[in-house]
């Protein structure tokens, strides 16, 4: 009798612990069966803002669920990913991030994350040339008078926040050219450039996305890209390195990336849906007047990718000398 009950007892818990998994993964394989929220953590009208709105709008149709993005922007996107550090790993909160992610560590040595412990990357939309702008009213007009105006006096240049890529951009580019500049950190781009154009902060290195509509109205003067090649954006303007400085080229890369353990599959099919989105001709006729260039890589070339850049940016800190403030 004894053994018959301990028998029992053991069946019955086996029953009851069965369908557990079964019930698990028919969830993974529902998903998504309600909205999803994209952080992007940076304002409204940032370069990463634009690009983002652009590739998650098909995405939305192909899942069948709304991708809901919330803007919560502040210290060089450490706030809004911060946040997302902490959200469920069920594929119901993404992070749309740029190299600022990489940055970070850098920048910030106290934050409240780890960019590759916490995160896993999914996918790169793409990268975005920085463009170095000054108010059209200046009278700038190439990359070397600004030089060679920082150089005869301290100069200020304005960015979307500390660690963000259009900090990190400038600073590169301000150590390749020898020159000493102040940082005034904004929330957003847009922030930022509204302060250039009005006098206030002498220039920037922003993404072409934000930075396009402006110049356009000849209300900034574009000075160089700080890609390798010259944008197809802004075909006439040079490169930093044509412009004469070595090491001064900056990837700004932007992307994807979800809380460390989401399952395998979610994030499958994140990366298969998104894929198709930045495929569909009515994606890449939007991003080719930003300047955005693909970058074709998989989930752990991306991993790698972030982990290579925290090193060189820990590193460049480490030898140049480079301050955030």
């Amino acid at each position: 009798m004894t053994i018959t009950r301990r028998r029992f007892v053991k069946l019955a818990g086996a029953a009851l612990a069965a369908p557990a998994l079964p019930r698990l993964a028919h969830a993974q394989a529902a998903w998504p069966t309600r909205p999803i929220r994209a952080m992007v953590p940076f304002s409204a009208g940032s370069s990463l803002d634009i690009v983002a709105r652009i590739a998650l709008d098909p995405l939305s149709s192909q899942l069948g669920q709304p991708v809901v993005i919330e803007n919560r922007g502040g210290a060089g996107g450490t706030i809004g990913t911060a946040i997302v550090s902490k959200a469920e790993a069920d594929g119901y909160t993404l992070l749309i991030q740029a190299s600022a992610h990489s940055a970070a560590p850098a920048a910030y040595p106290n934050i409240a994350y780890d960019p590759v412990r916490d995160f896993s990357a999914v996918i790169p939309f793409g990268t975005v040339p920085n463009v170095t702008v000054v108010a059209s009213d200046k009278g700038i007009k190439t990359l070397q008078e600004l030089v060679a105006a920082a150089k005869r006096g301290s100069l200020t240049f304005g960015s979307a926040g500390t660690g963000s890529a259009t900090h990190w951009a400038a600073e590169r580019l301000r150590v390749a050219a020898g020159f000493e500049a102040v940082h005034v950190p904004f929330r957003g781009g847009p922030e930022a450039l509204t302060e250039v154009m009005a006098g206030r902060v002498d220039f920037s290195c922003m993404g072409i996305s934000s930075a396009l509509a402006f110049i356009r109205d000849g209300k900034l003067t574009p000075l160089a890209v700080s890609t390798l090649k010259r944008s197809s954006a802004l075909p006439d303007v040079p490169t930093t390195l044509e412009a004469g400085y070595p090491d001064s080229d900056y990837n700004f890369w932007m992307g994807m990336l979800v809380p460390s353990g989401t399952p395998r599959p979610i994030m499958d099919r994140l990366y298969q849906e998104t894929e198709k989105a930045l495929q569909l001709p009515a994606v890449t006729a939007k991003f080719a007047p930003q300047g955005i260039e693909p970058l074709p890589l998989k989930p752990a070339e991306f991993d790698a990718l972030i982990k290579k850049e925290i090193d060189i940016n820990l590193a460049l800190v480490k030898t140049a000398g480079v301050k955030f403030n």
